[in-house]
């Protein structure tokens, strides 16, 4: 396989068990170049825990991490050079000024282009003069961002780089981001709990919760096969108890019905299903489209039900 059709990232049955509490349970994941993936789920899902794995900061208890082909447990300079992970909980030197930071960082980087840098921080409107511990915390993840995206990386992870941060400074980190991937064809996986944050940024979406990862697919893809089915029947119409086993939110009231289809393959195979559970009633139904946030919703409680019958178990 040719370096330019490795995947950015890629794992297999990835693990991390920290004593008793398995905080990530082997993971299959694949995130292609020049993608940004939007990593959704609760606090406490697992998300940062992934995301440390792949930087090579924590060893998994299973599986295995590839960045751009290269095991993260082995990961060297050079791979270094290709790779920034940015943290909501990262330290940072404070008694530094943003000047001696830049200093401290350029000559670790090969890549670092200085131009880009000068850019980023007339964008982000960053004094040089000024001492981190003055910065405020949206004006310290723009510093960190900036450091991390100067030596122009190839992969970028973030861990809810825009957690806590007021809306104005969100939006112009999210802008940012959005035109600077474009430009410069990063490949991109942003944690977050919040779909509305990364929604403009993502064209893929991953979820995970309680360790486990329910998704991880093109949202074209998922905007194909979900929808939201609504119709109408005859009055105290029941339906059997055969209800395929894909549908979700099955409701029947009052001569309408409805349910959400996650793996919608055509109106033929839908008629058909619906006859079966209607058998030999006129019904009328329409297959809407679903946007993103009923759709992320929806997997969000169908992973929580898996995860607690699993516990019950």
């Amino acid at each position: 396989m040719s370096a330019t059709t490795l995947p950015a990232i890629e794992t297999r049955q990835l693990g991390k068990r920290y004593w008793r509490q398995e905080a990530l349970r082997g993971v299959d994941f694949t995130l292609p170049q020049g993608s940004i993936c939007a990593l959704l789920g609760p606090n406490g899902a697992g998300k940062t825990t992934f995301l440390r794995l792949l930087a090579g900061l924590i060893q998994p208890t299973r599986g295995q991490a590839k960045i751009l082909g290269t095991d993260a447990r082995k990961l060297q300079p050079s791979d270094w050079q290709r790779l920034a992970y940015v943290s909501e909980s990262q330290e940072m030197p404070l008694w530094m000024t943003l000047k001696d930071l830049i200093g401290y960082c350029r000559p670790l980087y090969d890549r670092w282009d200085e131009a880009f840098c000068e850019r980023l921080r007339k964008e982000f409107d960053l004094p040089l003069d000024k001492k981190l511990r003055a910065f405020s915390r949206g004006m310290r993840m723009k510093a960190a961002l900036l450091v991390s995206l100067a030596p122009r990386p190839s992969v970028l992870l973030l861990d809810e780089p825009f957690s806590g941060l007021d809306p104005l400074v969100r939006e112009e980190l999210i802008g940012g981001l959005l035109e600077w991937s474009a430009q410069e064809e990063w490949s991109v996986l942003l944690a977050s709990h919040d779909l509305e944050e990364v929604e403009r940024l993502a064209d893929r979406l991953a979820l995970i919760d309680h360790g486990s990862l329910s998704l991880n697919e093109s949202i074209g893809d998922l905007q194909e096969r979900f929808r939201q089915v609504t119709g109408s029947l005859p009055p105290d119409t029941a339906p059997t108890s055969n209800l395929p086993p894909s549908w979700r939110a099955f409701a029947v009231d009052g001569g309408r019905f409805q349910f959400i289809e996650p793996h919608f393959t055509g109106v033929a195979a839908l008629e058909a299903q619906l006859q079966q559970v209607f058998p030999g009633i006129d019904f009328t139904f329409d297959p809407a489209p679903m946007a993103l946030r009923p759709i992320y919703l929806s997997e969000a409680k169908a992973l929580k039900a898996n995860s607690q019958a699993h516990q019950a178990a």
